[in-house]
């Protein structure tokens, strides 16, 4: 009788911690990175007046008359990058979870236009364009987690939605341009070096994400997980502003290299059409579009209103690998 009351008496035990191990286990925590990959690969935006194109021009220094050596449209997708998240998940039994995820994500950099110059039958540069672009992203993304629930290597699938809750994508250009002084001779010249940061800020969108890991314990509370994952977040852009702008234009004697004049514009010089644009669907005449120029400004309908432009898209979706540790409370 006594050894029957042991043995119940070590069962109730043994369910008992049983059932507490598997009631502390129903909460986790994750903390993973890893890395992603372009997949959805689109045309660029405009940088300004500049189309997404890597081109080669010759000039005839004679005529003025340029020649188009090279042209090439410039693709990518701002998904690749690096990426680390933070996740909150709840089991509702070993089969089934709930779980939702703030990520950070720096995608690599991208040519995003490229315009070059030099004179005729010559590789001396009289002007060149190049602009890089990257974006900084913060999203929160709730899911589904679906697995066998066994206790060694339990693989698992993942899918859900992506919320962007902030993001950027920052444009940096450098320019250069050598061109002639109007009643000056030949050898004197007027050089123009500019630096230019913009911003665009994007819509509120929702994209989707699906993922498929495996989880290996370490211990009793913790588990290493591998996983690829999958996110499509096409992104449009709302607003774009100029953060920074440095121009210095120097008139410059070649033959000695002495600087006759300098001259410069700064972020305060630009107008609010130069500064700041929201993006529509159509453009026609009643938007806010350039006019013409006068040297190296550019006139608007109103300069004191946001220019008007044309909406594009970017992708900062992608494929991609993460590595983390989840945590059992």
């Amino acid at each position: 009788m006594k050894r029957k009351q042991l043995i119940f008496s070590a069962l109730l035990i043994m369910a008992g911690t049983h059932a507490t191990q598997a009631q502390s286990g129903k909460f986790y925590m994750k903390a993973a990175g890893g890395y992603f990959f372009s997949v959805s690969h689109g045309q660029f935006p405009d940088v300004g007046p500049y189309p997404p194109r890597d081109e080669h021009h010759a000039v005839n220094p004679a005529t003025g008359a340029s020649t188009t050596l090279s042209e090439k449209v410039l693709t990518g997708s701002y998904g690749a990058g690096v990426r680390g998240g933070l996740s909150f998940g709840y089991n509702f039994n070993r089969y089934i979870a709930v779980e939702g995820t703030f990520n950070y994500f720096h995608s690599k950099k991208n040519l995003m236009t490229r315009n070059l110059t030099t004179i005729q039958g010559t590789s001396t540069k009289v002007g060149g364009i190049e602009s890089h672009g990257h974006v900084n992203a913060v999203d929160f993304a709730p899911s589904l987690v679906i697995s066998p629930g066994f206790e060694k290597l339990n693989p698992y699938v993942r899918f859900g939605v992506v919320v962007p809750l902030w993001g950027r994508l920052f444009i940096e250009t450098e320019a250069s341009r050598t061109s002639a002084v109007p009643g000056q001779p030949a050898t004197v010249v007027a050089q123009t070096a500019i630096h230019r940061k913009e911003e665009i800020k994007p819509h509120p969108t929702i994209g989707f994400q699906g993922a498929l890991g495996v989880a290996y314990p370490l211990g009793q509370r913790f588990d290493l997980f591998l996983e690829t994952e999958y996110r499509n977040v096409p992104v449009k852009g709302d607003t774009k502003e100029v953060t920074a702008y440095s121009e210095v234009t120097n008139v410059v004697n070649t033959t000695n290299g002495q600087v006759i004049t300098t001259q410069r514009r700064g972020l305060n010089d630009l107008s609010t059409a130069e500064k700041n644009t929201d993006y529509v669907t159509t453009l026609d005449q009643n938007s806010n579009t350039p006019t013409g120029s006068s040297g190296s400004k550019t006139n608007y309908k109103n300069d004191n209103a946001p220019a008007n432009d044309l909406i594009s898209y970017i992708n900062i979706g992608g494929l991609g690998v993460n590595l983390g540790v989840r945590v059992r409370f």
